[in-house]
């Protein structure tokens, strides 16, 4: 698995943010059972960078705390059978990896949501990540249904990771 980690700005969360998301990124993959090697990019950023990604993106003129942009289309999420090493643009061509996808989150959010929630930071950006990947591999919580069947597989994923609440 490749994670290629970038930062805009200069707050930092109180714990090595790229061995956490190494953790968590791992974790994902291996829960849903991924059959490739893996590439997945992380931007950390601030409220005013993602509310500008968010109103460019999904038409919502507000800060976000996580946005996830896939590379791949699931005809059932988590499914990877519909995709092989022919699906050539799929696959970064020097090192082989499955291209999932970006994951942009807001430092801001996570100090702002930790507090609110009453834990840690650490937790809260592990939980992110977690949540992020999900989208990566193709679920969704727009529907009853979806969301509680995501729910239950980050709660499964925070599991693995051991960072709970």
């Amino acid at each position: 698995m490749t994670l290629y980690f970038e930062r805009e700005g200069e707050t930092c969360l109180p714990f090595d943010e790229r061995e956490t998301a190494g953790l968590v990124v791992n974790a994902a993959l291996d829960y849903i059972g991924c059959p490739y090697e893996a590439e997945v990019d992380l931007l950390l950023t601030h409220d005013d960078e993602i509310h500008e990604l968010n109103r460019e993106h999904r038409g919502i003129d507000r800060p976000t705390d996580v946005l996830s942009f896939p590379m791949l289309e699931f005809e059932e999420a988590g499914d990877f059978s519909t995709f092989d090493e022919t699906c050539g643009e799929l696959f970064d061509p020097e090192s082989g990896e499955l291209l999932l996808g970006d994951i942009v989150i807001s430092v801001d959010r996570v100090l702002a949501q930790a507090e609110e929630y009453g834990h840690s930071p650490r937790r809260e950006y592990a939980f992110l990540i977690a949540h992020s990947m999900l989208h990566l591999f193709g679920y969704d919580h727009m529907e009853e249904e979806e969301r509680r069947v995501m729910e239950q597989k980050q709660r499964d994923i925070m599991e693995r990771v051991q960072i709970l609440r």
